[in-house]
């Protein structure tokens, strides 16, 4: 042995040795990091339960099938008879054949879901945050009772198109058009990265109107005619989701499938951003919490030098790092969502909250891919993959930047949004 592993060896004690080879360090369960500062005291009971329940379907019936998902890029075409016996789906009040699923249910769903895989928890989001939340908030009574019923119950598919190839944070620039004509709309343009897009039965798009030059939004049938989707493929992060790129020419809309509120960028598409944006920061306390019990689990369970790498203090100080972080993160989306039921919350708190959690996430996620060493790159072991959605985490819903300059504005008084050149 050489005289480094003699030193090792040596510090940590040959009886201590001993002691880790009888401890039961192979445990299946490892302690949720919400139990550390008892974080769970700060959720109704009713909701709490409701989590662990959850918690433990989904390690049950989705867990195990993630690695082999995201390893070929393949969204489960049967999803909906997975998700469908768990209940997770519903609008802010029961209506319309719906349940209710309040603001922090759905935020703690997405939360646990990431825990699992963030492709799932986008999934969940784009569902309900963006397309069910746009529906229910901006459309008649009439596309409420036609369409609510069928999303909540995974009847049909949903995408929402906002961005376009030359438009993601500055998306209310955007050049796809809503030409009025008789009896509804013409649209043509381009959106780009829309989840769902190539399996999805309608697409709620935001289009200016070529009159009023407003952001109007329209409910578009995905196989109307002049509609065309491509997959982008070659995706390294979020691979379960599949984002396309939707091309509209001359494509008709019928009058009645025009959102009936909202008829500017501010009203309309602004107000759902700030809403989806607000649960963003469970889906990073998620991939945070997952990361956070691999690593332990790894730890206490591989071993070097004849001691589990638990043993080592450096270990230890990543993984606690990850710990605060998470606690941090947790606490911020608590606190956001909670002035959010009380009417309270606003655009540069759901920023703010955003913001800062994908910026420590990815700390948190680099972290956990250094505790496993080159073991960390395997998608089975999480940490990777947990790293690489963290980078999507960081720039969609608004970047990371875009999202600072927002708090920034509430902050000072002062937006800081464009550069003083002009092209």
């Amino acid at each position: 042995m050489s005289k480094r592993l003699n030193l090792i060896s040596n510090h940590l004690g040959q009886n201590l040795t001993e002691h880790f080879s009888k401890s039961n360090l192979k445990t299946p369960y490892i302690q949720d990091p919400i139990d550390f500062l008892y974080l769970d005291d700060l959720l109704p009971p009713d909701l709490n339960n409701k989590r662990k329940q959850l918690r433990e379907a989904l390690e049950a019936n989705l867990a195990p099938y993630v690695a082999e998902w995201y390893d070929k890029a393949q969204f489960p075409l049967d999803i909906a008879e997975k998700l469908r016996p768990l209940k997770i789906f519903g609008i802010s009040e029961e209506k319309y054949g719906c349940r209710k699923v309040c603001p922090l249910e759905k935020s703690l769903i997405i939360y646990e879901l990431a825990r699992i895989d963030a492709s799932l928890a986008t999934f969940y989001g784009l569902t309900l945050s963006l397309v069910v939340f746009t529906i229910e908030k901006l459309g008649s009574e009439e596309q409420k009772a036609k369409y609510l019923p069928k999303l909540c119950n995974l009847d049909i598919i949903a995408s929402w198109g906002l961005t376009e190839p030359d438009y993601g944070s500055d998306a209310s620039s955007l050049e796809t058009t809503a030409t009025p004509v008789k009896g509804g709309y013409i649209l043509n343009g381009v959106k780009r990265w829309l989840g769902n897009a190539i399996i999805s039965d309608i697409m709620v798009i935001f289009a200016r109107n070529t009159i009023t030059k407003n952001v109007e939004g329209f409910i578009m049938d995905s196989r109307a005619q002049g509609v065309s989707v491509t997959n982008i493929n070659r995706k390294l992060a979020l691979r379960i989701v599949q984002n396309g790129n939707v091309f509209m020419k001359d494509v008709f809309v019928p009058e009645n499938e025009r959102l009936e509120k909202g008829h500017t960028f501010a009203t309309g598409a602004n107000v759902v951003l700030d809403h989806s944006r607000m649960t963003l920061a469970w889906l990073v306390a998620g991939l945070v919490g997952g990361t956070y019990e691999h690593s332990v689990k790894y730890l206490r369970e591989r071993t070097q030098f004849r001691a589990p790498l638990a043993a080592f203090q450096l270990n230890q100080e990543k993984l606690v790092r990850i710990l605060a972080i998470y606690q941090a993160v947790f606490l911020l989306a608590w606190r956001a969502t909670t002035l959010l039921v009380k009417g309270q919350g606003n655009i540069a708190q759901a920023s703010l909250v955003k913001g800062w959690s994908s910026y420590m996430g990815r700390e948190a996620t680099r972290l956990g891919r250094e505790i496993m060493g080159g073991n960390g790159i395997l998608i089975d072991n999480f940490a990777m993959k947990a790293l690489v959605d963290m980078e999507v985490a960081y720039t969609y819903e608004g970047t990371y930047d875009v999202n600072v300059l927002v708090a920034g504005r509430a902050a000072t008084g002062v937006p800081a949004f464009k550069a003083g050149f002009k092209a």
